[in-house]
């Protein structure tokens, strides 16, 4: 199994949400009004007054076969809506109970 850290732009919510479902990874905990700031470029996300946008992240776990169609349709998620910014992370789950 794999764990999938997705942080995005508030405003991909549903398409984030609509690409887990269509790749079957079901189970997902949902992070609301993350702040944070792009490795290269983009504006911050902080929820102030100065840069009132925020994000949000999705930690999901999902079957090893289901990981990479989840990452194709966030990249071309990413692709269509660069502006927006949009990045996944993937970690081995080890255990789980």
């Amino acid at each position: 199994m794999k764990s999938v850290f997705i942080t995005f732009d508030q405003a991909h919510h549903d398409n984030v949400t609509d690409a887990l479902k269509s790749s079957l990874c079901r189970g997902y905990t949902l992070l609301t009004e993350v702040g944070g700031c792009g490795t290269n470029t983009g504006e911050p996300h902080l929820g102030s007054h100065a840069w009132p946008a925020m994000n949000e992240a999705i930690i999901a776990i999902c079957d090893d076969e289901r990981v990479q169609p989840l990452l194709d349709r966030l990249h071309k998620l990413d692709v269509d809506n660069p502006l927006l910014g949009l990045r996944a992370f993937v970690w081995t789950v080890e255990q789980t109970i």
